[in-house]
């Protein structure tokens, strides 16, 4: 079975209207099992224009509670897709940067 850990990420301008909402994948086919409520380790999400990236300036990292987890048993091959706890960034304020 399929596994992938997935991300809301909710962009809004400075005076916080809606731009978009995006599910930014963290990993595909981890290893082992995961419940509502655990934590992952990830690093901090950022901006690149309008891309959600990762953001390694300060090489620090986050920890995000599993929130919902869904299983598709429509396709081929069964996924579980895990989804972290919803984040919002703002373009302007969390802007990492070109591309390296």
């Amino acid at each position: 079975m399929k596994t992938e850990i997935l991300q809301q990420v909710t962009i809004v301008d400075m005076n916080e209207e809606l731009l978009t909402r995006v599910d930014f994948s963290h990993a595909v086919d981890v290893p082992g099992s995961l419940a509502i409520g655990w934590s992952v380790v990830t690093y901090p999400l950022g901006l690149r224009e309008f891309e959600v990236v990762y953001d390694r300036r300060e090489e620090r990292t986050v920890s995000s509670k599993v929130v919902d987890i869904e299983v598709d048993t429509t396709g081929e091959k069964s996924a579980l897709r895990a989804y972290l706890e919803p984040i919002t960034l703002i373009i302007g304020q969390h802007d990492v940067g070109a591309a390296e």
